[in-house]
């Protein structure tokens, strides 16, 4: 199992979970987070002063899926979170050991 954790523009979220759903992605956790990489934030105006803002607001998807749905996914997200412009994200993919679900107690692939 992988943990898939995407960092994306905000308004792809709907995008992205639409590509997710098509092709059989369900669960996901979602999260507003803020952060920048090379784009180094941007200068704003506020009542006629000028003002840095250091840290972009982003949405963090996280999901875990099974090995061979891995591709897959990375695909749909690439694909529809890219606009081609500085800030479009990044995708972290990291091995899952073991998952429980607490209401069943039922792991692993069962628990997804």
């Amino acid at each position: 199992m992988k943990k898939i954790e995407a960092i994306i523009k905000p308004f792809k979220l709907d995008d992205v979970r639409e590509a997710l759903a098509e092709i059989g992605i369900n669960g996901m956790t979602v999260s507003e987070v803020k952060g920048f990489g090379r784009q180094k934030g941007h200068t704003e105006l506020y009542r006629g002063a000028e003002y840095m803002v250091d840290f972009l607001p982003k949405v963090k998807v996280e999901l875990v899926v099974q090995d061979e749905d891995l591709d897959a996914c990375l695909e749909a997200i690439q694909n529809t979170a890219r606009t081609g412009k500085i800030g479009d994200g990044k995708i972290f993919v990291c091995e899952v050991e073991r998952v429980i679900r607490i209401r069943t107690g039922e792991e692993n692939e069962d628990a997804i």
